[in-house]
């Protein structure tokens, strides 16, 4: 069929996941806890015997008894659980949530992870099996439903997924306090993939005169450009930004560096919506000082988004930031990448 379809040869797809969320009604292949460990064990044998090199996944959940009973069954026979998450859940009704609640839930994410570090540790495969967070975002898909099927209204209500307004400084910031969630556990997350990539959700909006790349896209780039392949020890402590009841750290931050040691990549992340925080930065103990060049990802306002009309609101700008007994001020709602050769 692929020969037949113009390339013969095969495409040395690496990574093959067993099932999607099979344990939610919607799914065609919904299956029971009993049901599923058995089934995924048999499917990654049959899937070994056709390529030895296979990496293979399965879904999970951060739930024990689900991710449990999977484990037992078919621990031996894969590299990585899968799970998903999104967080300002819009199936039903399209309202995203304002910049103030987006952030009260970027702690959630890491939270996830803890969970099922702890249960593939309980498996007894600590060390041995990784997690693929390989469907993320901030916002769900909007796409409301009926038992009896989609009728006109709610297959056109989808098309507000793709409003550009909808995907404004909350969802980099957010996106960027994810991926250093997932970066503080390198040793256990293996791969993080964003859903989807283009329209909807995704970080490209494609329209018939070009392309939209929207806050997300601007955090992705930075993260995959702009830092080292090593990931260094950082400790962080922070103010909290407060929000009703709730409170997250306004401050979020993780140290890259290359090979050597001698070159690092800051991320620091201020999640306060309106004001400039202090931020104080030793490395091994030392404060930094002096102009550093940095990469920084601030909106004019909380609400800031790009679209067809304004395609370069929100873009990184290039600067020199000061430190003064390794104190810098951060700008409200920014992602910060500092250099320090």
């Amino acid at each position: 069929m692929r020969a037949a379809n113009g390339h013969p040869e095969p495409y040395h797809v690496r990574f093959w996941s067993v099932g999607n969320e099979n344990y939610t009604s919607w799914e065609m292949g919904a299956q029971t806890i009993q049901e599923w460990g058995p089934f995924v064990a048999e499917t990654v044998k049959m899937i070994g015997r056709a390529d030895r090199d296979a990496i293979l996944l399965a879904a999970a959940l951060t739930d024990e008894e689900w991710t449990s009973s999977l484990l037992k069954h078919a621990g031996n026979g894969l590299n990585m659980v899968s799970i998903h998450g999104y967080w300002d859940a819009l199936h039903a009704e399209d309202h995203p949530s304002a910049y103030a609640d987006c952030m009260m839930r970027t702690n959630e994410p890491e939270a996830s992870i803890l969970a099922t570090e702890s249960i593939i540790e309980k498996a007894g495969f600590k060390g041995r099996m990784g997690i693929a967070f390989d469907e993320w975002n901030l916002r769900g898909w909007h796409h409301p439903r009926q038992d009896s099927g989609f009728t006109d209204e709610e297959i056109k209500a989808r098309d507000r997924n793709d409003i550009n307004a909808s995907y404004t400084m909350a969802d980099a910031i957010f996106s960027a306090c994810f991926l250093n969630a997932c970066m503080r556990h390198a040793d256990t997350v293996k791969m993080a993939n964003i859903a989807p990539l283009v329209n909807t959700r995704g970080p490209l909006y494609v329209h018939p005169k070009g392309i939209v790349k929207r806050t997300t896209f601007h955090t992705l780039a930075m993260y995959a450009n702009l830092l080292g392949p090593q990931v260094g020890k950082a400790i962080v402590t922070s103010e909290p930004f407060n929000s009703g009841e709730r409170s997250v750290a306004a401050v979020d931050a993780i140290a890259t560096c290359d090979i050597s040691q001698k070159n690092w990549r800051i991320v620091l992340v201020n999640c306060h919506p309106s004001a400039a925080v202090s931020c104080t930065f030793t490395l091994s103990g030392k404060p930094v000082n002096g102009k550093l060049h940095a990469t920084v990802l601030a909106g004019d306002s909380t609400d800031a988004y790009n679209d067809v009309g304004h395609p370069d609101r929100v873009t990184p700008q290039e600067l020199e930031l000061e430190f003064v007994d390794g104190v810098c001020k951060l700008s409200p709602h920014s992602i910060t990448v500092v250099n320090i050769n």
